[in-house]
């Protein structure tokens, strides 16, 4: 059932870590009036000449960097590079702070972080080591650039909520994540990419967020947070790997994914550009003006979500 389903998405540990992003967002708003630099982005986009500038970080999770040593570098370049076009940009290069208990598993992260490095072509151009900690631990921070912003705090009641992903991949073993990316040709994954910041120069899309460890849900959830919206979202219009269910779907990382906002007319050329890169691009909501996330499947809906009595990261519209 829709409820019970709903339920058991609410308790996942990728909403609920969300969560915790509240206690710094309550110091970093700003007390009086408006700021350049909107707090809650993927990217925080700093105005600079006939752009911005963007710059991001990611810590990276604690099990993955102790389990999969390999895996964690490389997902520390891709979670970067995601932020930066997701924003409608291109990145310009990354650095890493690593502390390791010794330099074995130093080389593992290493090797992996080489190696999304080149399949993304963006260099790693310093950052800090330490093969004598009490722990291994992982963050990578990302500097990139856009003419024009794809950004959270763009969606409007009547946009199409879409996604945007790539089905050219298959399940991780352990973890909930969806790789389309450790296998895929360098080059052709760099031109899906790229659609991103073409969508964003050409004035095609304005709104959107890439999708995060909270998966389609927690990111949707960011988006309208952001941008002091609601949304209905349907669950039987998302479009799903043939090797996961629906559920385990919405749960997941996946290493090609975004959520626009898109304005209706704009719909028919976003698509066929999509696909003809061969990505998964499907209208599965609408953008609304309340504060709810509501769901439907199967003629029945449910409120997911009420930001007017419950904030998830706490950055939203109204703060600026």
């Amino acid at each position: 059932m829709l409820t019970e389903l709903a339920a058991r998405l609410r308790q996942s540990l990728g909403i609920e870590q969300k969560k915790d992003i509240q206690a710094i967002a309550q110091k970093l708003l700003p007390q009086n009036g408006e700021t350049l630099i909107h707090l809650g982005d993927d990217c925080a986009a700093i105005p600079d000449a006939d752009g911005y500038l963007l710059l991001a970080a990611e810590g990276m999770w604690p099990v993955l960097v102790e389990t999969e040593p390999w895996f964690a570098g490389w997902c520390s370049v891709l979670v970067n590079v995601s932020d930066i076009y997701a924003m409608g940009g291109r990145p310009i290069a990354v650095v890493d702070a690593l502390w390791s208990q010794s330099a074995e598993p130093a080389q593992a992260l290493w090797d992996g972080m080489i190696a999304a490095a080149q399949t993304f072509n963006v260099p790693i151009v310093g950052g800090h080591t330490n093969c004598h900690s009490a722990y291994d631990a992982l963050a990578v921070a990302i500097l990139g650039r856009a003419k024009r912003l794809i950004t959270s705090f763009n969606a409007r009641p009547g946009d199409a909520l879409v996604l945007l992903t790539d089905f050219n991949g298959q399940p991780h073993p352990r973890y909930p994540f969806w790789d389309a990316a450790t296998q895929a040709e360098p080059i052709f994954l760099q031109t899906k990419l790229n659609l991103l910041p073409h969508l964003a120069e050409k004035g095609l899309c304005v709104a959107g967020k890439d999708i995060s460890m909270g998966g389609i849900l927690g990111t949707t959830l960011m988006l309208l947070e952001t941008s002091g919206c609601g949304a209905v979202l349907d669950l039987d219009a998302i479009p799903c790997p043939p090797a996961l269910s629906l559920e385990k779907w919405l749960l997941s990382f996946p290493s090609y994914g975004f959520l626009l906002s898109i304005r209706i007319d704009h719909w028919e050329k976003i698509c066929t550009l999509a696909q003809e890169l061969g990505l998964i691009c499907d209208r599965i909501g609408v953008i609304t003006g309340d504060r709810k996330l509501t769901l439907t499947q199967a003629n029945n809906s449910f409120c997911f979500w009420n930001f007017a009595t419950e904030p998830l990261t706490g950055f939203s519209r109204k703060g600026y």
